[in-house]
């Protein structure tokens, strides 16, 4: 598997995760309508016009989803049990149509799981940086993760 187990993480560990991905118009309109989120800051381009910003914002949890998930493939790819929450979630500058995006990892704290002897809890922050190198998302997040299986 690609995902670390438990034992492979130490907390300080921090991951620049290569993957990139430029925000389209369509991955903004469609997971806005797709959550019904009918805000028409995402979805009404005149609407967005004569807002402070000019133009539409993409939905700052598909931003999350996307930190997210450019760290999986360097982190917990088929090693994790399951998310158990996240928090401290911040949106410090908003994300536009155009925008690639960028993400780092953090591992801030381990502890073993006190109920299944097979899994650990790791709690990461995740961070995301637009192409103008400004921060975008931060958050914190507690995930099970498998330990190494015995041989």
């Amino acid at each position: 598997m690609a995902g670390l187990y438990y034992e492979q993480f130490s907390v300080g560990q921090e991951f620049d995760h290569p993957w990139t991905r430029t925000v389209t118009e369509m991955d903004n309109t469609l997971f806005s309508t797709l959550t019904m989120n009918v805000q028409p800051l995402h979805i009404d381009a005149h609407f967005a016009a004569d807002t402070e910003f000019g133009q539409r914002l993409v939905n700052s949890i598909f931003t999350l989803g996307l930190m997210v998930g450019i760290s999986v493939n360097d982190t917990t790819i088929g090693t994790t049990v399951g998310n158990l929450g996240f928090s401290e979630v911040k949106f410090p500058k908003p994300v536009f149509h155009g925008d690639t995006l960028r993400a780092r990892t953090k591992v801030l704290a381990m502890r073993e799981s006190k109920s299944r002897p097979t899994v650990g809890i790791v709690e990461f922050e995740h961070t995301c940086w637009n192409h103008r190198n400004e921060m975008v998302a931060i958050c914190k997040r507690q995930a099970m993760m498998l330990k190494r299986p015995a041989e």
